[in-house]
């Protein structure tokens, strides 16, 4: 993690050095967000469209989240589809429709993940709007749920959901470069339901209530550790019969490293943290340790692994627990 970014969750004097620039960035990106808005929104779908996403920088936990809320969708009979952005992959401005045997190099790692976890329609465009529109040329769905896009405001949106990291909670509260923030505290008194992920340390994350955020529109999740899944050969192991070393290498390119390394700890084991970028395209290199120590990863990182992933290799998958009301919001806006 980059000094600026740890500063970014820490009471640093020294970031607000940056906040000329922060102020100039708060402000585009609100000027931006209702130019875009006058144009896009009131211009809806054939069928509802729901964001899930966040305002600060890193890794919050949307994508498991997006997962559960498909499979609580689909327990009520409704039928999703699902669009992304693709990062990580080469699609571009093209549509592609991904199917569980994808190229991850094509579509990018979470949309693989979401289209291997969810097996609903799935596509991928630089431009959300095409894909939207792409999704729902190809397939019968009953609602669109965005993977991220938040700040995509080309997207009429029916709802928002903003995720919160708990332990990071908004960091700072400043807006890039002298905080994490894409856009203002402020901007999460507009959506229609912020999920905290996980719990916050006692004296920590406190920023709804002081934003006036109504309980309403406050959720909790948390993420459940499910079993370990061995690459190579597809066994299981529960997480609490793991008989393997209790120390392991963690390999995480994800947004959040610190949150997994955290649960593997939690797990009992002792781990040693690998962190690379998010969306890093991992080769056998970065997996070439001294030992013979298992190796961890999570199931965002595995899809790019899987292919030539050795016998040390090893998935961490977890499901989110999810308060089944805000799928039946998501249910009411179809109904």
């Amino acid at each position: 993690m980059s000094r600026l970014l740890q500063a970014w969750y820490r009471p640093e004097s020294w970031t607000r050095l940056f906040s000329p620039l922060a102020w100039m960035f708060c402000g585009i990106a609100t000027s931006r967000r209702r130019r875009l808005q006058a144009e896009y929104q009131g211009k809806p779908f054939a069928v509802p469209l729901v964001v899930v996403g966040n305002i600060a920088v890193g890794g919050t936990g949307k994508t498991p989240l997006l997962i559960g809320l498909v499979r609580q969708l689909r327990a009520e009979g409704i039928a999703p589809g699902i669009v992304s952005r693709g990062y990580g992959g080469t699609a571009g401005a093209t549509p592609l429709v991904v199917h569980s045997d994808s190229a991850v190099e094509a579509c990018g790692d979470e949309a693989l993940l979401i289209a291997r976890e969810t097996a609903c329609p799935t596509v991928v465009c630089s431009d959300r709007r095409a894909a939207v529109q792409h999704l729902l040329a190809s397939f019968a769905v009953d609602v669109i749920l965005s993977d991220d896009g938040m700040q995509h405001y080309r997207l009429h949106r029916d709802m928002e959901i903003a995720v919160v990291d708990a332990r990071r909670g908004l960091g700072n509260g400043l807006c890039l470069p002298a905080g994490p923030l894409r856009e203002p505290p402020s901007r999460l008194l507009e959506v229609d339901a912020v999920v905290i992920n996980g719990t916050a340390p006692a004296g920590g994350f406190s920023s709804l209530a002081e934003l006036g955020t109504p309980e309403s529109t406050v959720f909790e999740m948390t993420l459940r550790p499910l079993r370990f899944t061995h690459l190579a050969s597809g066994e299981q192991v529960a997480c609490d019969a793991w008989a393997l070393a209790r120390n392991v290498h963690a390999v995480a390119g994800i947004g959040n490293p610190a949150r997994f390394r955290d649960t593997l700890v939690q797990l009992g084991l002792a781990p040693q943290l690998h962190a690379f970028a998010d969306h890093h395209r991992f080769s056998s290199r970065d997996l070439a340790f001294d030992d013979d120590l298992p190796i961890i990863m999570t199931a965002k990182d595995a899809v790019k692994c899987e292919s030539w992933a050795d016998a040390r290799c090893w998935r961490l998958d977890v499901e989110a627990d999810i308060d089944p009301i805000l799928a039946k919001n998501i249910v009411n806006l179809i109904n």
